[in-house]
């Protein structure tokens, strides 16, 4: 594993939103902090927890450049940058190049179900955003639709010089993250998974060096991967058994609310607004996330305070 140029902890910042559903960009502020003091090794911006599909492309534009303003280097940000029409995802790859991200994240080309890029599409967009010189992790999630096989992504990672990182976060990941690396070798720098770490003791066994949660309890689940990293997997293992229950509430229960939630039972944010069509948690739902969480005291709890 000693090729892998990234590893650790890169979770996924929320957006925060006022009641009336506007976007609180002072609370933008705070969750970056919060984040930071949980340790993170990187935080991504504008993804799909981060409701980026609830977004318009002008407040794209202005958390981009508060988030990068406001971070100052102090951890790596990458920007989410999916989109179909591959003209705009360059665009946004140059913008995001130019305010100083350290990298920038996308899906295969899609729009609805029926909409999907041909291998030849994926691999001509990943290779157009390429050649702006930045960074390129890139993210192959149910949510898109797109198959993309392990040949496909290795001639990627082969070809396209600036595609650095894989997020694997498709069903059965390990086996993928296995043949993937298997077979790219050092061409993959950096295997993460995804999917709030409901794999990632396989995943991690499987070879991934890294994982990108939800900013939910990233200080509590860094520990798995920096014990399983320097080779200590019972450590890994009894680490994960602890903040497992937690990690499955918010897979299977909560998805991106469980975060908010969080961080304004911590004094974080002031508002877990979700945007129309999204309902907010029942309370029984987010009164056993909080049920979940209080015994491990994470610093989302106490920020805050």
């Amino acid at each position: 594993m000693t090729h892998y140029t990234y590893s650790g902890i890169w979770p996924v910042a929320p957006t925060p939103f006022h009641p009336d559903g506007q976007v609180d960009m002072e609370g933008m502020k705070r969750v970056l902090d919060c984040m930071v003091d949980q340790g993170v090794d990187g935080i991504c911006i504008l993804a799909n927890f981060s409701e980026q599909f609830l977004i318009s492309d002008a407040e794209r534009a202005a958390l981009t450049k508060l988030s990068l303003e406001h971070v100052a280097g102090r951890v790596p940000v990458i920007v989410t940058i999916s989109h179909f029409a591959t003209d705009i995802v360059v665009a946004r790859a140059r913008e995001a190049k130019d305010l100083g991200a350290a990298m920038v994240m996308m899906m295969p080309p899609y729009h609805g179900a029926l909409l999907k890029g041909t291998p030849e599409q994926t691999f001509e967009q990943f290779r157009r955003v390429g050649e702006v010189g930045i960074p390129i992790m890139l993210q192959d999630a149910p949510l898109s639709g797109v198959e993309l096989p392990v040949p496909l992504l290795v001639k990627m990672a082969q070809d396209i010089e600036m595609l650095k990182l894989f997020k694997i976060e498709c069903p059965q990941a390990a086996a993928k993250l296995r043949a993937l690396i298997e077979a790219g070798g050092a061409a993959i720098e950096g295997p993460f998974d995804g999917e709030e770490a409901i794999t990632l003791m396989a995943d991690l066994d499987a070879g991934a060096s890294g994982t990108m949660t939800s900013a939910l309890i990233p200080d509590l689940i860094k520990p798995v991967v920096t014990a399983h990293l320097a080779g200590d997997r019972a450590a890994a293992m009894a680490q994960y058994a602890k903040v497992l229950p937690v990690v499955n509430h918010e897979n299977r229960q909560c998805g991106f609310r469980a975060a908010k939630a969080a961080m304004v039972a911590g004094g974080v944010i002031a508002s877990d607004f979700c945007r129309h069509p999204i309902p907010p948690l029942h309370p029984q739902t987010r009164a056993m996330l909080l049920e979940l969480l209080q015994p491990l005291d994470p610093v989302v709890l106490n920020w805050g305070k």
